[in-house]
């Protein structure tokens, strides 16, 4: 199969009936039910472009989906191909689009089943962005999720402004990493918290305090801020409270019961709590792009896994990743690099 053509039509007849590589799990459990197979190429439909995927990366969502944690939220449909996170060159999509096969692209993916670790993936192209040239596809697919979850918890659901002061707990994970340098560049004063080894980590990302969690408790401090956001699930409103300022907004990426009773409970309050869920947006990943090459946004590579070896990398992140995002090769770098017109 041609990756590019110049005839988008053409193309997705002759896809339709040829089949890719994917991992798939058809059952919830652990990440031995992750397994290579060969699964037919998804049809993309009014508004969605193809894209053949060169790397993917792997976030906490994926692996509670898989466990069946969200089972109630999103019941049955097996085999699921896991992940949202995609970098790869569009290969098909509508006459007269804002994307056309040779595009270099990242996408988070719309499907709530998720689509990433596979050859080829859809997505609505609301949801994709164009890469700039320099951007290679690993940096790429580490970006979509938890970029967006960091930018929207902090502007949307933060409603920061130059001069506040933040906080981010779980500063040195995959969102905390994003949200400190989001939060800089948006001209915010940052303190992190996460794990004494992380220190230099945090501070390289322009940190501009640290709190080693191991030792400092930060509801306990005195010390206030503007926007407490928990991007590790690991504090909660009315603890972090007592250090927010009037009008101080707290936000976390925790979707549970307790989390959404919060919402529904602080919002008369003047100081605020959010439970919040990243919604895919081609704006918010092109604001991430700019921020990138305006060199206010570095991507941390933790580690690199193959398509293959997918529930290493799923064991990776259950683990507990020391700092930046777990990252999945679909085509080899070489082939990625050549990607595009």
């Amino acid at each position: 199969m041609s990756t590019k053509t110049p005839d988008s039509t053409q193309h997705a007849i002759e896809t339709e009936s040829q089949t890719m590589r994917a991992v798939v799990y058809e059952d919830y459990g652990d990440p031995s039910q992750l397994q290579l197979a060969e699964i037919s190429i998804p049809r993309r439909i009014t508004g969605e472009v193809l894209i053949e995927v060169y790397a993917c990366s792997v976030n906490p969502i994926d692996y509670r989906l898989r466990r069946g944690e969200m089972k109630g939220v999103l019941p049955g449909g097996f085999p699921r191909v896991p992940g949202y996170d995609v970098a790869g060159v569009v290969v098909d999509g509508e006459d007269g689009g804002p994307l056309k096969p040779g595009d270099r692209v990242m996408a988070f993916l719309t499907h709530s089943r998720g689509g990433a670790c596979a050859e080829y993936a859809s997505c609505a192209v609301d949801a994709v962005a164009k890469l700039p040239a320099s951007m290679s596809m690993e940096i790429a697919a580490a970006m979509p999720l938890a970029g967006t979850t960091a930018l929207q918890s902090l502007r949307d659901h933060g409603k920061m402004q130059a001069g506040e002061h933040v906080l981010v707990n779980g500063a040195s994970g995959g969102v905390g990493m994003f949200a400190v340098q989001i939060a800089k560049a948006y001209g915010c004063t940052v303190s992190a918290v996460a794990s004494g080894h992380n220190k230099e980590f945090c501070l390289s990302l322009g940190a501009d305090q640290f709190y080693d969690y191991e030792h400092v408790d930060f509801t306990e401090l005195n010390q206030h801020w503007d926007i407490v956001f928990d991007a590790a699930g690991k504090s909660g409103y009315w603890d972090s409270r007592s250090v927010m300022n009037e009008g101080a907004r707290y936000v976390s990426t925790e979707p549970d019961i307790q989390g959404m009773l919060m919402t529904v409970l602080t919002w008369p309050f003047s100081k605020s709590g959010t439970v919040m869920l990243a919604k895919p947006k081609a704006d918010d990943l092109e604001e991430l792009i700019r921020l990138h090459e305006a060199g206010q946004l570095n991507v941390t590579i933790d580690s690199r896994f193959d398509l293959a070896h997918t529930a290493e990398a799923h064991r990776r992140i259950e683990s507990g990743v020391d700092h930046g995002k777990v990252v999945i090769t679909v085509k080899p770098a070489e082939a990625a690099d050549r990607a595009g017109p």
